[in-house]
């Protein structure tokens, strides 16, 4: 992979320093700023524009002829669709891959896993729109390889991103699934692992591999390789780590 990195950067001809126009899964929103510092100490003259959303969303967007110029998803689905139109210019690629995790404002007896959500306390639970949204997708298949989807579907309050879904976790509902990634932003601090937060078996749901691909609009543009090789560095993969992504 770092071969065809490599190679497709130096095969870019130079553009002088502008903007990039990046299209962002909301769960990578939490650690998007520190990408962004790291990436502007190597290229300090360009800017990088980033609008976040679910890869759903995002992907009809673009579709629709939204001029993004590189798609940093939440799955593989949605880049490998967009390739195979010929819409994205390079393979999709894993960057990362994503963890679910459960979130509530109270205090919750996590060492029931998954059958928690069963419980009569809990009336209702934010999970991001799995038409859309691939932590979503995740989350019923949790639930429904962890025997409770059937039981529990009647309490859903459905987000449109995964973003949305933490900020219903917490305010419409009593729980949630999220992304892990969302709490180790600083504002989630307060919230602590045991007691709030918890991951998810990760054997109740398909690992989430997250795919990167250039868009036509970026292709031969050097500054969008730049960003894009990036993503694939020792720097940034240390920052997703850092914010509970494993990668490869």
């Amino acid at each position: 992979m770092k071969k065809f990195v490599i190679v497709f950067f130096m095969g870019l001809s130079l553009l002088s320093a502008g903007e990039i126009k990046v299209a962002l899964a909301a769960n990578v929103g939490y650690a998007i700023e520190d990408l962004k510092e790291a990436f502007h100490l190597l290229y300090p003259d360009t800017k990088v524009q980033v609008t976040l959303g679910s890869s759903g969303k995002l992907t009809a967007q673009i579709m629709n002829g939204a001029p993004y110029q590189l798609f940093i998803s939440a799955d593989m689905t949605y880049p490998e669709a967009l390739y195979k139109e010929g819409i994205a210019v390079t393979r999709p690629l894993v960057y990362a891959q994503g963890s679910l995790a459960y979130l509530s404002s109270r205090e919750q007896d996590f060492t029931k896993g998954i059958t928690l959500t069963k419980d009569a306390a809990i009336q209702k639970i934010a999970v991001a729109n799995p038409q859309t949204a691939p932590y979503g997708k995740a989350a019923l298949e949790a639930m429904k390889n962890g025997g409770v989807l059937e039981e529990v579907e009647k309490k859903f309050v459905y987000a449109e991103s995964i973003s949305q879904t933490v900020s219903y976790a917490v305010t419409a509902a009593d729980i949630g699934f999220i992304a892990k990634s969302s709490l180790y932003s600083p504002k989630m601090a307060h919230f602590k692992e045991g007691v709030n937060w918890k991951e998810v078996d990760p054997k109740l749901y398909t690992p989430i591999d997250q795919g990167m691909v250039v868009l036509k609009n970026g292709e031969k543009n050097s500054e969008v390789a730049a960003f894009y090789a990036f993503m694939f560095s020792a720097k940034a993969k240390k920052i997703l780590q850092n914010y509970g992504y494993l990668v490869p």
